[in-house]
């Protein structure tokens, strides 16, 4: 599986799911069973790489101005949430992350923001397939930090002068 295979999965799954995160993560779940598990685990693959390439405190700052606020957990979720999104937000985010302000249609912190399940998605689907959890896939560990340099989230101040497109669509 290559990269195009990856996002034509993401995209495929979540335009057939309506961007409903839970019925996207059971969708992928579906979709990636009809694979062999090699193929879902090069899926996995996919996804871990860009998870830890969205591990950046520039990208922890716009979840936390989308979402008033991100913990740990709640960041490891939104990373999952901006994978399932597709390519062109997540490019995008990854090039400009206040840039989300014009790449989200619109943004519910209620309902988006929060993908976990997703996240998992090549998990379950492995060991749906084959009755086994899923190998290591052979990835460098991810950096103990985010990469980048941390901004003070409880700043509202900098907040805004760092995301000000996010800042005034989604905060004001």
């Amino acid at each position: 599986m290559d990269e195009t295979d990856f996002w034509e999965i993401v995209d495929t799954t979540r335009e057939a799911a309506g961007g409903d995160p839970e019925a996207h993560a059971e969708m992928l779940v579906d979709r990636l069973t009809g694979l062999d598990p090699e193929a879902v685990a090069d899926f996995a693959r996919h996804f871990e790489a860009r998870f830890n390439r969205a591990y950046r405190w520039d990208l922890w700052g716009a979840a936390w101005v989308l979402l008033d606020g991100a913990s740990d957990d709640t960041f490891e979720n939104f990373r999952c949430w901006l994978i399932s999104r597709g390519r062109h937000v997540f490019e995008g985010a990854l090039h400009d992350p206040d840039a989300l302000a014009e790449l989200l249609e619109s943004f519910d912190p209620e309902s988006d923001g929060e993908a976990e399940d997703f996240g998992y998605a090549a998990f379950d689907a492995y060991e749906q397939l084959t009755g086994v959890e899923l190998p290591d896939l052979g990835l460098p560990e991810p950096p103990p930090e985010p990469e980048g340099t941390p901004l003070d989230f409880e700043d509202a101040r900098a907040l805004a002068a760092a995301y000000p497109r996010l800042w005034a669509r989604f905060r004001i």
